[in-house]
C-alpha cells in the first residue's frame, strides 16, 4: 500500500493523493443529501445498507496521480483504467468510475493546483491538510454527517471511533462533519536505516551506529567495491532532489544530528524548547550542521550527483540496480522497492536499523498524529453518500470471501483505488496475528474479519519466504510482505522496538494548518529547497543563517505565533 510507502507509502506509505468527482443519476434530489439505495431503503423503516446497489447507475470520476503496482505479480502493461476492483465496485454497487486524467505521483500536486486555480475541481476528493484548509474556507465542501451516520459501515465506523474520535472532531466544524479522515498509528512515519548488510559483509563492517561509523561505511561503499563487480559504479546514499519528502529523502539522517525539521513533504516540524514553546525544527542551529556535513559527502561523492535532477523514481531505479548501499526510509520499504533489488540480485541482504545518532543511535521524529488524506465531497455533488459507500467497499474487500480473486495477479491494484480507509492499527494487527501463528506452527490463519486478506497474504508471504518456496511468488515479493510486516527485526518489527525504548522525538503540532502556513507555506517551502539545495552543492554555509532571516521574515515569525496560539489553547492540554 501507499501507506504502506507513504504512506507516504503510509506514505508511504502514505503516502499519493487521488481526488474522485462522482454525479448521481438523473434526479430531483437536493445538492448534499443523501439517497436511498434500494427500493427496500426507500421505506423510511429500512435502515441504510452500507453496500446497498443503486437501483440506477453512479457514475464516479476520478483524477489520479499514481506510482507502479507495488506487486510485481500485476500483469504488465495494465493501466488505472483497467483495475479490476472497478469491476466489483460496479457488480456490487452499481458505481462506474471513469477517470478524467491520470499522471504519475510526481506530477499530481502541480497538476491539481492548476485544477484548483481554475476551479476545476472534481465532486469526491482525497485532499492533504493544506488543501482541505483552502476548500473549507471557500465553502465548497459538503457536510457528510447525515452520509456518514447512515451510510458508514461497522467496520468503518470502529476505525473511526478507534481515537476516540478524535480525528473526526479536528475535521469537524460547527457541528458538520467536512472529511472522513485517514489516520493511522503514528509510529508508521519512524525513518529507520535501510541497509545492505551484504555490502557490510564484503567489506568487513559492521552495522553503523553513530554518524561517525556511518560516514566510514559510506566512504567505503563509494571507494571499496562492496558488490565486488570489479566496477565504480557505487555510491553510499539513495536521496532524490526533495530534501524532505514522503521517501528516499533525508529526515533520518537530520535525525541523527538532534536536528527535526521536518515531518516530510517540506512542512517543518515544531519541537519544544525549554520554556515550552514551540519553535520550528527547520531554523535551528543543528539542521545547519547537518547541511555542512551533505556538503562534505557531496564533494567527496558519496552523495549522487546528479541527486538534484532526480525524483522518487530515479532514486527507485538505482535502488533496483544495486548502486546504493543505504536508504532512510519508513518501514515499508521491503514492500517496495529493496524487493525489486532482491529479486535481481539475489545476494542482497538488506537489514533495519535505528537511526545513527552523535553519540550513538538516535532518534526519530514521530508525529503526535498520523492523518494526512482527508475524504471530502463537494458542496454540489447530490449523492455524497456515494464515498462512504466506496470506503466501506474498499473495506469489505477484505473479507476471506474475496480472498481467491482480490489478487494482484488478477489485476486489483489496491494503490490505485481510492478512496480508501484502514484499519488504524492494521499493521500492528498483521504483526500480531501472523507471528502468533507462525509462533503456533498453524497452517492457516483462523482470523474471521475485514483484516483476514491483509493478514493472511502476509502469513503466506513469510511461510513460502522461510521455506523458500517461489512457486507461488518470487523471492523478494515473500520476503518484502514479510521483512516489512512480521519480521521482528524487520521494519514494523524495529519500529516497535523503537516506541518500546522511546528512542523518538514527538513533532507537537498537529492542528490545522494555521492561516498563514495556507497563505505562504508553498513560498516559504520552495525558499528551504532551493537554498539547502545550493548548500549542499557547495555553496557556503552562511546561506543558512540567511535562510532563517528570510524564511522569519516571510511568514515564520507569524506562523510560529499562529503555532503557539493553537497549542496554548488545544495542544498543551
Amino acid at each position: 500500500m501507499k501507506w504502506t510507502k507513504l504512506a507516504k507509502m503510509m506514505l508511504i506509505s502514505t503516502m499519493t493523493l487521488s481526488v474522485m468527482a462522482a454525479c448521481s443519476n438523473q434526479g430531483n434530489e437536493s445538492e448534499g443529501t443523501p439517497n436511498k439505495t434500494s427500493a427496500e431503503e426507500a421505506n423510511s423503516n429500512t435502515p441504510p445498507d452500507p453496500l446497498g446497489k443503486y437501483p440506477e447507475m453512479v457514475t464516479v470520476t476520478q483524477v489520479l496521480g499514481y506510482n507502479p503496482p507495488e506487486d510485481p505479480r500485476t500483469p504488465q502493461g495494465i493501466t488505472p483504467e483497467q483495475n479490476a476492483y472497478f469491476k466489483d465496485l460496479k457488480d456490487m454497487l452499481n458505481i462506474e468510475v471513469q477517470y478524467k486524467w491520470t499522471v504519475p505521483s510526481s506530477q499530481f500536486e502541480q497538476k491539481f493546483s492548476l485544477a484548483m486555480a481554475s476551479a476545476d475541481l472534481p465532486d469526491i476528493m482525497e485532499l492533504d491538510q493544506k488543501n482541505f484548509e483552502k476548500l473549507k474556507k471557500q465553502d465548497m465542501l459538503a457536510d457528510l454527517t447525515q452520509a456518514y451516520n447512515d451510510f458508514a459501515s461497522p467496520a468503518l465506523k470502529k476505525y473511526m471511533e478507534s481515537d476516540g474520535g478524535f480525528a473526526m472532531k479536528t475535521f469537524t466544524s460547527d457541528g458538520k462533519l467536512l472529511a472522513i479522515p485517514g489516520f493511522e498509528d503514528p509510529f508508521l512515519s519512524t525513518q529507520l536505516l535501510w541497509i545492505r548488510k551484504d555490502w557490510l559483509d564484503n567489506l568487513k563492517l559492521q552495522p553503523p551506529k553513530t554518524m561517525d561509523e556511518l560516514e566510514q561505511v559510506a566512504r567505503a561503499f563509494v571507494q571499496q567495491d562492496p558488490d565486488q563487480n570489479g566496477k565504480n559504479d557505487t555510491y553510499g546514499i539513495a536521496m532524490q532532489k526533495n530534501l524532505f519528502f514522503w521517501g528516499f529523502d533525508l529526515r533520518g539522517f537530520f535525525n541523527g544530528f538532534g536536528a527535526y525539521p521536518s515531518i516530510g513533504d517540506n512542512q517543518s516540524a515544531w519541537i519544544k524548547d525549554d520554556s515550552g514553546k514551540l519553535i520550528p525544527g527547520l531554523i535551528q542551529p543543528e539542521v545547519k550542521t547537518a547541511l555542512g556535513k551533505l556538503q562534505s559527502w557531496y564533494k567527496e561523492g558519496i552523495l549522487d550527483k546528479e541527486f538534484a535532477l532526480k525524483d522518487e523514481n530515479k532514486s527507485v531505479e538505482d535502488i533496483t540496480a544495486g548502486k546504493v548501499g543505504f536508504s532512510y526510509g519508513e518501514w515499508w520499504y521491503p514492500n517496495w522497492p529493496l524487493n525489486l533489488n532482491v529479486d535481481k540480485d539475489p545476494k542482497a541482504d538488506w537489514i533495519a536499523l535505528q537511526i545513527p545518532g552523535l553519540d550513538g543511535p538516535g532518534k526519530s521524529m514521530v508525529p503526535k498524529i498520523r492523518s494526512n488524506k482527508l475524504v471530502v465531497v463537494n458542496k454540489k455533488m447530490k449523492n455524497p453518500e456515494a464515498a462512504i459507500k466506496m470506503i466501506n467497499f474498499y473495506i469489505e474487500m477484505g473479507n476471506k470471501k474475496y480472498m481467491d480473486q482480490n489478487k494482484a495477479e488478477k489485476g486489483y491494484v489496491y494503490n490505485w483505488f481510492n478512496p480508501r480507509i484502514y484499519n488504524p492499527a492494521q499493521i500492528e494487527t498483521i504483526y500480531t496475528e501472523v507471528n502468533k501463528a507462525l509462533d503456533a506452527n498453524q497452517t492457516e490463519i483462523t482470523l474471521d474479519d475485514e483484516n483476514y486478506k491483509n493478514v493472511a497474504d502476509v502469513f503466506k508471504a513469510a511461510k513460502d519466504y522461510l521455506a523458500d518456496n517461489t512457486a507461488n511468488a518470487s523471492k523478494g515479493v515473500n520476503w518484502g510482505q514479510y521483512f516489512s510486516r512480521a519480521a521482528k527485526d524487520g521494519g514494523w518489527g524495529m519500529t516497535r522496538q523503537i516506541k518500546e525504548n522511546q528512542a523518538y522525538v514527538n513533532n507537537e503540532f498537529y492542528g490545522l494548518p494555521t492561516a498563514t502556513q495556507v497563505e505562504k507555506g508553498s513560498q516559504l517551502d520552495k525558499l528551504m529547497q532551493e537554498t539547502f539545495t545550493k548548500i549542499v552543492m557547495g555553496a557556503s554555509l552562511d546561506e543558512f543563517d540567511k535562510f532563517v532571516q528570510s524564511w522569519k521574515s516571510l511568514g515564520g515569525d507569524q506562523i510560529t505565533q499562529e503555532v503557539n496560539d493553537w497549542y496554548g489553547q488545544q495542544g498543551a492540554k
